[in-house]
């Protein structure tokens, strides 16, 4: 369960706001971007973001099968192109970099897809969903 944000702080949480337009401006696809958080948000197991980022993503003609294989994107083949991959990956290893060392190859194939604005904006992304979730990923 993450902090509740707007109860705790109700003046700060349209800054959020403020970064999420820097993230629509990364020149990152919408979809990507979703699918990053709804990454993220299995890793925190929110059911709430999950239930969020998932209808955003079917909205958006995202397809079912894609759904159910972000959480196994690495075994999902063609499902998720190499952007998608780079992307999910670095996502995994900013979310989980308090419990271990970052990896070297999730920079390397993020940095040969992704420009620099791209990565900013990406890991912008990635810590905004874990800061909505507020605490340590659990795995």
């Amino acid at each position: 369960m993450g902090l509740g944000y707007r109860g705790v702080a109700p003046t700060e949480v349209p800054t959020l706001g403020g970064v999420r337009d820097y993230i629509q401006q990364s020149g990152l696809e919408e979809v990507l971007v979703d699918l990053v958080c709804l990454r993220v948000s299995q890793l925190h197991d929110c059911d709430f973001c999950l239930g969020l980022h998932s209808c955003d993503l079917a909205e958006k003609g995202v397809s079912a099968q894609k759904l159910a294989a972000v959480q196994a994107w690495r075994d999902a083949g063609a499902v998720f192109d190499q952007r998608e991959r780079a992307a999910l990956a670095w996502a995994e290893t900013i979310t989980r970099i308090a419990k271990k060392a970052m990896r070297g190859d999730a920079f390397d194939a993020v940095s040969t897809l992704f420009s620099e604005r791209e990565i900013a904006g990406l890991t912008i992304a990635i810590g905004l969903i874990n800061t909505y979730h507020g605490s340590p990923a659990s795995s």
